[in-house]
């Protein structure tokens, strides 16, 4: 493909895997899906399912990047804390990126409906959070990959409406 251009980075929310007790899966296949895609993907940042920790691998991904995805923390476990730590930190929401990754899954996996996860800006930078599955990863890359040249055109101040 590589028909996109700009920079990307992906957090992996999960404290097996920040802990070492478990290989995280979802996070390099989110990296690869969005090379495939023609971003310049930097290594995957790991963090606990940590309200602070999230934040901290957010903003310093601020500005740093254009596309931001978070995998896992989106569910109703207790410890799911990834769209509460990403909402606060948002200058402006983009609802309809998070609807359509949780309906991506359609009938063929009806528990999607549950992801909490939200998407929107911090500053220049678009946030997404995907679930931690990796098949959830799959459907909101997908959901993303037509859409993702024209939000990075439009946050840096082009890409046409018309």
């Amino acid at each position: 493909m590589g028909a996109l251009t700009g920079t990307a980075l992906v957090v992996t929310v999960s404290d097996r895997s920040s802990r070492g007790e478990r290989e995280d899966r979802s996070g390099p296949l989110c990296a690869a899906l969005l090379a495939e895609l023609g971003l310049d993907v930097a290594p995957v940042v790991v963090v606990p399912d940590e309200v602070d920790a999230v934040q901290q691998a957010l903003r310093a991904a601020a500005g740093a990047y254009d596309v931001v995805l978070t995998t896992g923390g989106t569910g109703l476990a207790p410890r799911d804390v990834t769209p509460e730590a990403t909402a606060p930190l948002l200058d402006r929401e983009v609802p309809g990126l998070a609807d359509a990754v949780r309906a991506s899954g359609g009938d063929a996996v009806p528990t999607a409906v549950l992801s909490r996860g939200v998407a929107g800006l911090i500053g220049r930078t678009l946030v997404v959070n995907l679930p931690g599955s990796t098949g959830g990863v799959r459907d909101g890359v997908r959901v993303l990959a037509p859409v993702l040249g024209h939000a990075i055109a439009q946050v840096r101040g082009g890409g046409d409406h018309g």
